[in-house]
């Protein structure tokens, strides 16, 4: 049997909660999914997904969002109708 260690771990409150609740509908809880994050890094010898950094058209994008400029509503059908 592997040895457990207690390990505090800062968290955002909310993406802590937010976290929980997806956790949940798998049926784990906050220190299974830590585990399994930290298995899959041992596995892949580095961070188990892919982390980018915006380009300036996307940074801007985000921005823009968040300040709820050049925005177009759109409606669902109008999306739906792009893949069609």
């Amino acid at each position: 049997m592997t040895a457990k260690v207690r390990t505090n771990v800062y968290l955002d409150s909310e993406m802590k909660a937010k976290a929980q609740e997806i956790f949940k509908t798998y049926g784990i809880g906050l220190s299974d999914a830590f585990n399994m994050f930290l298995s899959q890094s041992v596995l892949e010898k580095g961070i188990p997904f892919q982390i980018k950094i915006p380009n300036k058209e996307t940074k801007k994008a985000i921005e823009d969002a968040r300040n709820g400029e050049n925005m177009t509503k759109v409606t669902i059908d109008e999306l739906k109708a792009i893949d069609a």
